[in-house]
């Protein structure tokens, strides 16, 4: 779209959210999958480490998730509306979703398996359908779409006493503690060449495209898409609404969202990370996300009220116009630094370290896309969907307006 068409709070919460899914990812792409979930299987979890790992749970596992996920089904809306005004059908939208669900499928295989592009674009082939629904019911559907995921959870974690011993043994060691020699298995593949790299993320890839996708992913990512639009609709991310209203979302997140969370944790190490905490303490975090994120909503809605602000908000929207970018680009810094193919880091820098990596890429993605901005219309990235999605390549760098001083060519 034009830049005049743009809303610029979008922008800059789609850019908060893009970094700030990197606080969570980065534990994927330097250390075993198993320490994501249960950081008591790798790693040490003392002093700072700890301290490192229990904000991180606090205020970015599944937050920035959440967020990205509202505002790709506020992006469905605003896009799809936008593109009928002009005459443009449905089948626009699909062929965009079609291309973004091969850019994911290679993304996840080829690169990083922690691919999320290939999730969304299913779900935003899902949810389109229901994108005239009235507020009110977009928000009980995506609500009931959320809880879907975590009955789910619930109902398998209250039948597991149930299963078979061998079967019971097998799905906790896969899942949640797996065994010493699975560890370094999984250490000598990603040390190792892109080649040894390709057996293991093709599998966790397609676990996460199809098992992961149909118990966890469609529901969580679908519902939250179809609770964006219905906030999209109430002006709510386009920092239009009143300040008592976003003050209201922060305190929520502030009373309610982090205390249970904080709550979670605890009984997480009392119980000693059991399976307990995969099915049941995982719900402290699961329902308190979603609190949190919206505080963060409010907050960064109220600060792009604030004119006086727009020169720190500004390099974030630059970030949220080339989400696409940024997020692969993060793939291709991160495994460059962790996987055997780059410095082979993998496995070898404890928590703390993580967040100076995390630092590092940040202040370079927010300098590089404002550069970049200034010469260009469209992030790379953006530039090839948008080309293959039109079958027509659009005009990438920008019409510098002429200094009077030199006339007008």
């Amino acid at each position: 779209m034009a830049q005049t068409e743009r809303i610029d709070s979008i922008d800059v919460l789609r850019g908060v959210g893009l970094l700030g899914i990197l606080v969570m990812n980065i534990q994927l792409f330097a250390m075993p999958q198993a320490a994501y979930f249960n950081p008591t299987t790798y790693g040490d979890l003392t002093g700072a480490n700890l301290c490192v790992w229990v904000v991180s749970r606090m205020l970015a596992d599944q937050k920035f998730m959440t967020v990205f996920s509202m505002l790709f089904g506020a992006g469905i809306v605003l896009m799809t509306g936008r593109a009928e005004a002009r005459g443009e059908s449905g089948r626009l939208h699909y062929r965009r979703m079609g291309w973004l669900l091969v850019i994911g499928l290679l993304h996840g295989h080829l690169l990083w398996s922690g691919d999320i592009l290939f999730l969304y674009a299913v779900c935003g082939m899902l949810v389109y359908p229901l994108r005239r629904l009235p507020p009110w019911r977009l928000l009980v559907l995506g609500a009931v779409l959320v809880g879907v995921a975590s009955a789910i959870l619930v109902v398998v974690g209250l039948s597991l006493p149930y299963w078979p011993g061998e079967e019971q043994a097998e799905f906790l060691t896969d899942v949640w503690q797996p065994t010493p020699d699975m560890i370094d298995a999984e250490l000598g593949a990603y040390r190792g060449g892109w080649l040894d790299q390709q057996p293991v993320r093709s599998k966790a890839a397609l676990e996460f495209e199809t098992f992961v996708l149909l118990i966890w992913g469609m529901w969580r990512a679908g519902g939250l898409m179809l609770i964006g639009m219905a906030l999209f609709a109430q002006g709510v991310f386009s920092a239009r609404r009143s300040f008592r209203l976003y003050a209201a979302l922060i305190s929520l997140a502030l009373a309610i969202g982090l205390p249970v969370q904080g709550y979670g944790i605890s009984l997480d190490f009392e119980r000693g990370w059991s399976a307990w905490s995969f099915f049941f303490g995982a719900q402290f975090n699961y329902w308190g996300s979603l609190v949190v994120s919206l505080g963060f909503i409010g907050a960064v809605m109220l600060a792009c009220q604030r004119p006086a602000l727009r020169r720190f908000t500004r390099p974030f929207a630059s970030v949220g116009q080339t989400a696409l970018t940024n997020y692969l680009l993060q793939t291709v810094i991160c495994t460059t630094i962790f996987y055997g193919h780059g410095l082979g880091w993998f496995g070898s820098v404890d928590r703390l370290g993580q967040v100076g990596v995390v630092a590092g890429v940040w202040a370079a993605q927010l300098i590089a896309s404002s550069l970049w901005l200034r010469r260009y219309r469209f992030g790379p990235a953006e530039w090839v969907w948008r080309s293959l999605t039109y079958g027509i390549r659009p005009p990438l760098r920008r019409r510098l307006t002429p200094s009077p001083a030199h006339g007008t060519p």
